[in-house]
């Protein structure tokens, strides 16, 4: 994105807008009414909170911050602030109609355009590139993933339907893991427009070598972790995690259940067989932790992950993506809901890193051993409730983006993080190990 003119950086951030929009319009007209303000789960907000929240976030920081207009609906801030209010308590509150939060949403949109036309993308930090325009366009695909969650976990029949994934390439077989050599590389960046405060600044981090799994652990591969006994054998499972097995009764993924001597799963309102060849889905990061612990594994840390994912040794020098520096398309990953669920592994090795490891951006978010913490020099921007207040041991870093997130909100160097209990987020994980001393 660096080095764009203007007008082609307002054809960038319409374009995201646009895609934002529409990927809303979809998650929630193809519910009525009734099923827009349920809650169906306390772990997510209604689906209409999350509609008119999206509309207060663009207004507040494109027509208000941006454009220095008066607030439209003053009123209402208070009531679609996410730190004030927990996703529980949020179906007591006065919300929106459907109707009014559609109205409410499209006139901050109709303003915001007429913003963006006029706007000098330049002279302050907020507006530089295009910045702000880039983080809303970010934050509606965010919400939308998250109302893509809600929609797994709401009960009745599919309302939602997209082709299947295309197949895995069958160009041979794919070594089980590669060797990510030691050295330094670039972590994070300076110069990504539109990437989030948490992403910055770029600095040296030097790894250790070490072997990281080619694809991701696969349905096949977790139900052998099952079958295993790992769901009983304490010895593999963080204390905090083994409490959460017997507080809860956990011994599958979130969503399976047995079917004789084999596993089915819930998808989008569908029940169908497990499938072995895809990564495993909806698991938190202690049973992720616990896997790799039973296989003699580990997680990688976030610097190993980001390593993986964005150094080239031949040019000695972090790409943006896993494939080079240009944006994501169909060939190399599998984003932006246009499937409702991973790509068989081995899928997109167009997307392949430098030394050949698939599907690190898409498919699924993929825990890390890593606590969320700051990077060296960082600087909250443009507001402290984005990362800094989720900055410490309670929060895991995950990476690489799943089928639900929009590319504008995944990249190289994209932080996501959530609670370690977390199953509900379209979340999966790969191993690694440390590579023999010479």
């Amino acid at each position: 994105m660096t080095g764009l003119d203007t007008e082609a950086l307002r054809l960038r951030a319409v374009t995201a807008l646009t895609a934002a929009r529409e990927r809303t319009a979809l998650l929630t007209s193809c519910v009525d009414d009734s099923e827009l303000t349920a809650q169906h789960s306390p772990l997510m907000s209604p689906l209409v909170w999350d509609l008119a929240h999206i509309g207060n976030q663009e207004e507040q920081w494109l027509w208000r911050a941006v454009a220095g207009g008066a607030a439209l609906r003053p009123e209402i801030d208070s009531l679609y602030d996410a730190f004030e209010h927990p996703r529980a308590s949020r179906p007591s509150l006065p919300l929106l109609p459907p109707a009014e939060a559609r109205a409410y949403a499209a006139d901050v949109r109709g303003r915001v355009l007429d913003v963006l036309g006029e706007a000098r993308l330049e002279g302050r930090p907020l507006v530089e590139s295009g910045f702000a325009f880039g983080m809303i366009a970010q934050h509606e695909q965010q919400h939308d993933e998250t109302m893509l969650i809600t929609h797994q976990l709401r009960r009745g029949p599919a309302a939602l339907t997209a082709p299947p994934p295309p197949p895995a390439h069958s160009s041979g077989p794919v070594a089980r893991e590669v060797l990510v050599p030691g050295g330094p590389f670039t972590m994070g960046t300076s110069d990504e427009p539109w990437a989030l405060d948490n992403e910055r600044p770029a600095h040296t981090r030097i790894v250790p070598a070490f072997f990281l799994d080619t694809v991701p652990v696969t349905n096949g591969a977790y139900q052998a972790f099952m079958a295993d006994g790992g769901y009983r054998e304490e010895r593999w499972w963080h204390p905090e995690g083994w409490a959460q097995l017997r507080e809860h009764g956990i011994e599958a993924p979130l969503f399976w259940r047995r079917d004789g001597a084999g596993w089915l799963r819930r998808r989008f309102g569908a029940t169908e067989p497990v499938p072995a060849d895809e990564p495993v889905l909806h698991v938190s990061w202690y049973e992720a932790d616990a896997y790799a612990r039973w296989a003699g594994r580990r997680l990688p840390t976030e610097a190993e992950w980001e390593k993986a994912a964005r150094h080239d040794p031949a040019a000695g020098r972090s790409r943006r993506y896993p494939w080079g520096d240009a944006d994501p398309g169909p060939v190399h990953a599998n984003l932006g809901q246009r499937h409702l669920g991973p790509a068989p592994a081995g899928s997109y090795p167009e997307g392949a890193s430098p030394l050949g490891v698939r599907q690190l951006i898409g498919d699924v978010w993929e825990w890390t051993a890593s606590d969320f913490l700051p990077y060296p020099g960082f600087r909250a921007f443009p507001y402290k409730e984005y990362s800094e207040v989720f900055f410490g041991p309670a929060h895991k870093v995950l990476r690489g983006g799943s089928f639900a997130v929009d590319a504008v909100a995944c990249r190289g160097t994209f932080r996501n993080w959530d609670l370690p209990v977390r199953r509900q987020i379209f979340a999966g994980f790969r191993t690694a190990r440390d590579a023999e001393p010479v």
